[in-house]
């Protein structure tokens, strides 16, 4: 991308520590485990917990990506 180009990617930029923290804010640990089934979201949930186990599972992190671009632009 030239330098002056804005990216159309709402992920551009987004950490995933940053998406994974936007939504706990926004749902709490209870709605996003109802949201999305990962063990990782009900049973002791962290952030830190939670972002080893979407780093090493491609899908799980998928389902993370599409709910924070789904949230963000309702």
């Amino acid at each position: 991308m030239d330098e002056g180009q804005v990216s159309n990617d709402p992920l551009h930029g987004k950490t995933l520590a940053f998406i994974m923290e936007q939504l706990v804010e926004r749902y709490g640990w209870e709605e996003l485990a109802r949201r999305i089934r990962i063990n990782c979201f009900a049973i002791n949930p962290s952030i830190k917990s939670s972002l080893t186990f979407l780093r090493r599972t491609p899908w799980a992190r998928q389902k993370v990506e599409n709910l924070y671009i789904r949230t963000k632009w309702l």
